[in-house]
């Protein structure tokens, strides 16, 4: 086991800024609670598993497996120590309120992106339980025990890209995942190589990089970007919810449009993934009409 201790120069919330990386309250690769944070990821260097916990101004981690020391050195990026806002400027009166009421609220940068990229594929077109049902599935079936004593407590590491990228399509339907969406996780895996690389490189490459890849479109773009690549500007373009969020959030009116939605972040420029993410994290949601969406079958996908 290794450790080390983070003294960043602004306050975190671990919780809130960690959030877009757990895909659900029941997803095994993370757990949130009161001693702290577990996560289990695959890094250039092997498997590991770190525990995060805040105490003051200070976060210690630690971390068990292969991989622990490229996580402790990776460890500020994760938890939005190096995250700048300092030219954010929160001119909307309700974007100024919930940046003062949560000032711990940071970008966090995983730089795991084809750990961001299957669940963001599974995501696509359904409903969001239906998405969580099926990651978890998926990492239960095919995970293993994250290294260290959270694997024997039940953490699970996701599964390789190298096992997803051999897998057959068929193998991916107990999981509600019809051919379409597993091929292509298969083909985003088999080219893991060529997408970590994109941690190397300026925002703008690597969305066009992520892009290139088919069933990989600016939605998903957008969702990694933010979660893997820490992009601050990133808007998730496309999708279903979001942009009647916005709008209701930034301009009272319960229905919007994407051009809307950018319309309304445009004077955030730079920084509109963050005023999502504070959106987002203070529960704002537009008013929602009509019954919910019935989860859909395999076939209808």
């Amino acid at each position: 086991m290794l450790e080390r201790t983070i003294r960043p120069r602004h306050a975190i919330d671990l919780a809130l800024t960690l959030g877009p990386l757990c895909r659900g309250r029941r997803d095994p690769t993370t757990r949130v609670g009161a001693s702290g944070i577990w996560r289990a990821t695959r890094t250039p260097e092997g498997p590991v598993a770190t525990h995060l916990r805040s105490s003051g101004n200070e976060i210690a981690v630690r971390a068990w497996g292969p991989g622990s020391a490229w996580a402790l050195a990776a460890a500020p990026v994760l938890v939005g120590a190096t995250d700048d806002d300092r030219d954010f400027r929160p001119l909307h009166p309700k974007v100024a309120e919930l940046h003062r009421r949560l000032p711990g609220l940071r970008i966090s940068r995983s730089n795991a992106v084809v750990e961001a990229l299957v669940p963001t594929i599974i995501e696509q077109k359904v409903q969001g339980t239906a998405a969580k049902r099926s990651y978890r599935a998926l990492v239960c079936t095919w995970g293993e025990p994250a290294p260290g004593p959270a694997g024997d407590a039940g953490l699970l590491l996701p599964p390789s890209p190298r096992f997803l990228a051999d897998a057959p399509s068929y193998a991916f339907h107990p999981f509600g995942l019809e051919r379409k969406r597993a091929d292509a996780i298969r083909r985003a895996c088999s080219y893991a190589h060529r997408l970590e690389e994109t941690t190397t490189m300026a925002v703008a490459d690597a969305r066009l990089r992520l892009c290139a890849l088919p069933g990989v479109g600016p939605w998903s773009a957008a969702e990694i970007a933010m979660v893997a690549l820490g992009d601050a500007d990133a808007v998730s373009i496309g999708d279903y919810h979001l942009p009647h969020d916005v709008s209701w959030a930034l301009a009272g009116e319960a229905r919007g449009t994407d051009e809307r939605m950018l319309e309304l972040l445009e004077p955030f420029a730079g920084h509109r993934g963050r005023v999502i993410r504070l959106l987002m994290a203070a529960g704002i949601r537009a008013p929602r009409y009509g019954p919910r969406l019935p989860l859909q079958r395999i076939a209808d996908v």
